[in-house]
């Protein structure tokens, strides 16, 4: 939180930040494994595996619950590496703190020059580590030693901060900080196994990256938004694809601008798919978009949102190049945010498509489902996609080629506008018929929006204060969006929850000094 103080003069200020459904002490999946299915097997829910010999097992050897993680290494005859990890989204500033248990049996020691520890590392857009921590390390000598005792569950805290060059050790500290340039944190176990083929095995459970400090995005701060908040559709942001005939994908809706198929109330908008006859067709939709209105060149997008379930519901969230008019589909390129086939409600996919189709699939944990609200989001940078779900990264893209031979990276290096849509029927969910979508689809269909937000990296943000002409210059960074509130019968007992927002204010805003005390904050979005 940056703070401001002007107490002389009975003005304080201060940054309220976004509520982020990010904010977690763990943000960790499946942290002790218990999500996996029990037994002796490689489901591994949340993580990715790499390497020679990695297990989810069940057993009482497990440091909590049923299930815990077991890896040694791959047996090739060289030095090789297994393991686990799982990425989380992040950004400049953010604080965390990283911790995990482990354990080597007595009956199954690791031996030889094997090591293994716990690592974390904050990356790039392209992956490329920027910081580097470890705990220490699990070695024969440590065991000997006594510092990590045989058939002893052992806590191993990441605290040892190292060189990415040399990986000689910098310095010792608890608090993990995200450097100029994050884009995700990385949690990973690594089993360093040598060259003579030497055994023993280590246990890890109750897994822990825990968020501690500053705002989860860092230095990305919102640039623009739509929360839902009012009565209406706001038309200077959205408009509307209306009509049917398939829209290229066989589908079998017919698109409206109506309050029955598209409207905000209760903080959500509501697109909803009916099954009425309408145009010659057995169902309507509503098809937004931001085209002619608003469009964007790279940033974080972010959307919170419920999808519906049922045979024939097809929700996207997805953009489009400007140009689209002028070069068609695909030369204009398409990235798909989010989109599911609402008969297989425990996954969604993200995509490119632009000639060539990049794409990945996130399965939910168990019992997830995508009916339940979700934050999807998508980095897009000038060569690389990020796509992630309530802050787990699932998928990265780096390579693709353009219909109209474009050079790397186009088309996607121009505008696109936004779309969101819940189509029925149609290719991507098996072309099912009108009969099975009325039989199995559960009409009404809803896709309910909490909220879509666009962030870039920008200045910090906090509010400032200047003395200019007898008056109080009250100003923040103009590409922020953000709202000043006001609290002026606040006393000693507290601030309370008495705020209020100032009517449109300008950047800056002008206050006069009095000898009584006002409070300011900006809240963003």
């Amino acid at each position: 939180m940056n703070k401001n103080f002007w107490n002389a003069l009975g003005v304080c200020l201060w940054l309220s930040l976004p509520a982020t459904s990010l904010m977690a002490s763990n943000v960790l999946c499946n942290p002790g494994f218990e999500s996996d299915g029990l037994g002796d097997s490689q489901n591994l829910v949340g993580w990715v595996a790499y390497g020679g010999n990695t297990y989810s097992e069940t057993g009482p050897a497990a440091h909590s619950g049923t299930n815990y993680f077991k890896v040694f290494q791959a047996f090739t005859g060289s030095v090789n590496y297994s393991g686990i990890y799982q990425d989380y989204i992040s950004g400049p500033g953010a604080s965390y703190t990283a911790d995990g248990w482990a354990e080597t049996l007595a009956t199954d020691q690791l031996a030889g020059q094997n090591v293994a520890w716990i690592e974390v590392t904050f990356r790039d857009v392209n992956a490329n580590v920027l910081a580097l921590y470890r705990s220490s390390q699990i070695t024969t000598n440590a065991i000997l030693a006594g510092a990590f005792p045989a058939s002893t569950w052992t806590d191993m805290f990441v605290t040892n901060q190292y060189d990415l060059n040399t990986y000689a050790f910098i310095t010792n500290t608890a608090a993990l900080i995200a450097p100029p340039g994050t884009y995700f944190v990385r949690y990973q176990i690594v089993f360093q196994g040598d060259a003579a083929n030497s055994g023993g095995s280590v246990y890890f459970d109750d897994l822990n990256l825990n968020f501690t400090g500053t705002a989860p995005y860092g230095n990305w701060n919102i640039v623009w938004d739509d929360e839902f908040n009012g009565t209406n559709i706001d038309t200077n942001t959205w408009t509307y694809d209306l009509g049917a005939g398939g829209w290229g994908n066989n589908e079998l809706e017919y698109y409206t601008s109506r309050t029955n198929n598209a409207y905000v109330s209760g903080g959500l908008l509501h697109i909803v798919a009916q099954q009425e006859s309408y145009g010659g067709q057995s169902f309507t939709s509503a098809r937004m978009k931001t085209q002619g209105l608003v469009s964007w060149l790279y940033g974080r997008f972010e959307w919170r949102v419920s999808l519906p379930a049922g045979t024939g519901f097809w929700p996207a969230l997805w953009f489009l190049g400007t140009n689209i008019t002028t070069v068609s589909w695909p030369g204009c390129g398409e990235m798909d945010v989010t989109e599911n086939n609402g008969g297989s409600p425990n996954f969604v996919q993200g995509s490119l498509h632009s000639g060539s189709d990049e794409t990945a699939i996130y399965n939910f944990p168990p019992g997830g489902s995508v009916t339940n609200f979700h934050t999807y989001v998508l980095d897009w940078s000038t060569n690389s996609f990020i796509w992630y779900v309530d802050g787990h990264l699932y998928e990265m893209q780096t390579n693709w080629s353009s219909s109209l031979g474009l050079p790397y990276p186009g088309p996607f290096n121009q505008p696109s506008f936004m779309v969101m849509n819940l189509a029925v029927g149609g290719n991507y969910v098996g072309n099912p018929t009108v009969a099975q979508i009325n039989t199995n689809g559960g009409f009404p269909g809803e896709m309910q929006v909490d909220y879509v937000r666009v962030y870039n990296a920008t200045a910090p943000l906090k509010i400032r204060l200047t003395n200019t002409n007898n008056s109080l210059l009250i100003s923040w960074p103009s590409n922020v969006v953000g709202h000043l509130q006001a609290q002026f019968n606040s006393n000693s007992a507290g601030l309370g929850t008495n705020w209020s927002d100032l009517a449109q204010p300008s950047n800056p805003v002008s206050v006069k000094p009095t000898n009584n005390r006002a409070f300011y904050r900006l809240e963003s979005p």
